[in-house]
């Protein structure tokens, strides 16, 4: 299968006014590990990586993926917001990764994977703070067959009949996406309801109206309704009438009926 590298210059090119750095390597264990650890990076630099050997996703999970076949890249902002407005930064970066890939049938499922229209898993996002920066790290399936992903209810671009498979292309737009809606947002001091993106999200989000089980970071399941996304970014869930606010966590889907 032919599958040709990111287009460096290209990507350059095109992010140049608004990226204050932009790199492609070949191979690292975490392109979020590595933004992490590099403190003069400036706001806006994006690290992309053809291969990452020791991706992680939330609650610690490997994410593995073949050279070439995905898109594994991480993007470093210095937000002007209120630390306490960050919960809405995967949800942010959700919207705008739905947007680059505008030709396929996606969903988001909060707070931080892309959903094809079968509700499986094309891509994970992780949001990571420290001190006054966040690494957001997006890991999307491009051209993986059936074969080489890892689990049933994952899937990819390339499955999903999406007409765009240009990683180039995807990132560019990605990029662009992402930069105007964290410009929107800090414009408002991290409102998301009035930049628009409350509401963008909301539509988008397949987890609002569906019964759902949580496991929590505590360890508990919470398992109820989910109704609305909170002004700071949690899940608000119906469990036997009472609204449970939920900060992170691993959100099930559950089939009723």
């Amino acid at each position: 299968m032919d599958r040709p590298p990111l287009d460096v210059a290209a990507l350059r090119e095109a992010l140049a006014d608004r990226w204050a750095r932009v790199d492609v390597v070949g191979e690292t264990g975490s392109t979020n590990a590595d933004l992490i650890a590099d403190t003069a990076a400036p706001d806006r630099s994006l690290l992309a990586t053809e291969d990452q050997t020791a991706g992680r996703g939330r609650l610690d999970r490997s994410w593995v993926t073949p050279p070439r076949a995905g898109l594994t890249v991480s993007f470093l902002f210095r937000p002007s917001t209120p630390h306490a407005t960050w919960g809405w930064l995967p949800l942010l970066a959700g919207v705008a990764l739905r947007d680059a890939v505008s030709g396929a049938a996606t969903t988001l499922k909060w707070p931080n994977d892309l959903l094809d229209e079968q509700g499986r898993k094309l891509a994970g996002i992780l949001a990571q703070t420290t001190g006054d920066s966040v690494v957001i790290g997006v890991g999307l399936n491009v051209s993986t067959t059936a074969e080489e992903l890892p689990v049933e209810t994952a899937s990819s671009m390339k499955l999903s009949g999406a007409p765009n498979l240009d990683r180039t292309k995807i990132l560019i737009d990605l990029a662009r996406n992402l930069d105007r809606r964290m410009a929107q947002w800090e414009d408002v001091n991290g409102d998301a309801a009035a930049c628009g993106l409350a509401a963008d999200y909301a539509s988008a989000c397949a987890t609002l109206g569906q019964a759902v089980r949580i496991a929590t970071l505590a360890g508990e399941d919470v398992v109820g309704h989910a109704v609305q996304i909170a002004a700071d970014g949690r899940l608000l869930v119906d469990v036997d009438g009472e609204l449970s606010a939920v900060g992170a966590g691993d959100v099930q889907h559950l089939r009723t009926g």
